[in-house]
């Protein structure tokens, strides 16, 4: 079953999408991947990702609170299919893209994980498709797991070459709030699309803890480029004499 299917002419935009497949115990999920590179990333379960030629056995996580996960590279113009013998759901970020480059299973060992920030703006980074982790020709993709009551994307920034999307997961169900355009409350499952301008913080209320999956592509050079908005860019300077919550990084042991 399609959770979520958010493309480039339903944003009103030209690159970045994202879709989240849930499937049943023993189900099977089929896409022609068109004009679009695919990362495929769980969010929950365990997964078999076959193509033309190529398949890889994700591990997967319990939860997106569960550590980070291995993902798969999917390029265009291929037949995808998922399997999953106990079920679960799964997010498939695409870019659309020109170049067919070779399909590719990113273990976390090869991934880099960050631990950003400081005090309450303390946050968790798993990069599995950024430039500096994964060849591909526009996609750009990575995963913010915030504790509750810090703020993360902050300071307020923008790369407008990017059109971003921003999919949220709450802990216990909870809310959150992205300011982007104004302020939202946001809750699992929910978008939020950012074509360009300043954005952010991302904010976890205290008690809930804050996943979100950022897409990114655009038209220009694969380059993440952030530029923080003038007005708070001092508050970087604050976290220099501040440790790490120590509620980072989220892992199996701990959640």
């Amino acid at each position: 079953m399609i959770r979520l299917d958010v493309t480039p002419e339903s944003a009103g935009w030209g690159y970045s999408g994202l879709r989240v497949v849930v499937l049943a115990p023993g189900d099977e999920y089929q896409q022609a991947t068109g004009g679009d590179e695919v990362v495929v990333v769980p969010l929950s379960g365990s997964v078999t990702v076959t193509t033309d030629g190529d398949k890889a056995d994700l591990a997967g996580r319990a939860s997106v609170f569960d550590g980070p996960t291995d993902v798969v590279y999917v390029p265009i113009e291929s037949t995808l299919t998922l399997r999953s013998t106990d079920g679960g759901r799964f997010a498939l970020a695409t870019a659309r893209a020109a170049k067919r480059l070779p399909f590719r299973h990113i273990p976390v060992a090869e991934q880099r994980i960050e631990l950003r920030g400081a005090g309450v703006c303390s946050r968790q980074v798993n990069n599995f498709a950024t430039t500096d982790v994964l060849d591909a020709d526009r996609i750009i993709a990575c995963e913010v797991l915030t504790p509750g009551g810090n703020w993360s994307s902050y300071p307020p920034h923008r790369h407008d070459d990017l059109e971003e999307i921003y999919y949220f997961e709450v802990a216990g169900g909870g809310p959150a709030y992205q300011r982007a355009d104004g302020v939202r409350e946001v809750r699992t499952g929910e978008v939020v699309l950012i074509p360009n301008g300043w954005h952010g913080p991302s904010m976890a209320t205290p008690g809930y803890d804050l996943y979100y999956l950022n897409v990114m592509a655009g038209p220009g050079e694969r380059a993440w480029v952030i530029e923080d908005e003038p007005e708070h860019a001092w508050v970087r300077d604050t976290w220099a004499g501040q440790a790490i919550d120590e509620r980072l990084p989220f892992q199996k042991e701990d959640r």
